[in-house]
């Protein structure tokens, strides 16, 4: 399955495949229609705790990319979201977030984890 990130505020697509927003908070200022997700999957986001102590501070992203690859990795959430994309039959997943930079977001991460399972 091919997985691809893209920001919920760039417009939806047919070839975004199954959309899922990986946040655990809604972005400001998008409605449900103009997301056009399959779901929200909150239990992929990275913990609260972990969310807050990060604060997007990109010198504390690489600790924050081994706390939270931890978390993926003691979860079963993961696994169950590339069955349920696979199981829609779209092709592609589609991991949608609303943070302006993706390089230090946790989306990059979930993206590796995510290419890591097997299909």
């Amino acid at each position: 399955m091919e997985i691809v990130i893209k920001r919920a505020y760039e417009q939806a697509s047919d070839e975004d495949g199954y959309r899922v927003l990986v946040d655990r908070l809604w972005p400001r200022g998008v409605s449900k229609a103009r997301a056009a997700l399959d779901e929200w999957c909150k239990d992929v986001a990275p913990s609260p705790e972990l969310r807050v102590w990060f604060g997007h501070r990109p010198e504390r992203f690489e600790e924050f990319a081994a706390r939270y690859a931890k978390e993926l990795d003691a979860s079963g959430a993961p696994a169950a979201l590339l069955e349920r994309a696979a199981a829609s039959g779209k092709g592609r997943l589609t991991l949608v977030y609303a943070a302006k930079d993706a390089s230090n977001d946790h989306v990059t991460v979930l993206a590796d984890r995510l290419s890591r399972l097997p299909a």
